[in-house]
């Protein structure tokens, strides 16, 4: 199953992209098998962790619970870490002070029995764009 960020694509201009593992409990990736996954309003930011390097963590993704597990304690919006490498996070992080871009996942899909978060570099779209947007969109409609 592929859940996909429509939101994201309508308000930011995505230049580049990049898969990530990500961390999840039991329940959770169950539920994100049966795409109960929502993006909307999901970002990643980085932090140093207790050795000095640097992690990327996934802040506001909502997994919903799944039905068949106890959900007591269950936080669906906690802060869930990427897996990837020093490299990429240095050259994600240089990337986007440089360009002023934010870095947000476009997709969450499972590949060979593993979950995947696909982030992409993006710049924030003005609101003549996303009019514009809309525009052609009631045009091609209309047709």
């Amino acid at each position: 199953m592929k859940s996909i960020n429509k939101k994201a694509r309508f308000d930011y201009q995505i230049s580049e992209r990049i898969e990530s593992g990500i961390v999840l409990t039991g329940p959770e990736a169950k539920s994100a098998k049966l795409n109960q996954v929502d993006l909307t309003h999901a970002y990643v930011k980085f932090r140093p962790s207790k050795f000095g390097d640097q992690e990327a963590w996934l802040i506001g993704l909502h997994i919903y619970p799944y039905k068949h597990a106890d959900n007591t304690n269950y936080d669906p919006i906690r802060t869930r870490k990427l897996l990837l490498h020093q490299k990429e996070m240095l050259n994600l992080q240089i990337k986007m002070k440089q360009a002023r871009l934010l870095l947000v996942p476009t997709a969450m899909y499972t590949k060979s029995g593993v979950i995947k978060v696909e982030l992409g570099l993006a710049r924030g779209k003005k609101i003549y764009e996303k009019r514009e947007i809309i525009k052609k969109r009631d045009l091609d409609r209309e047709m």
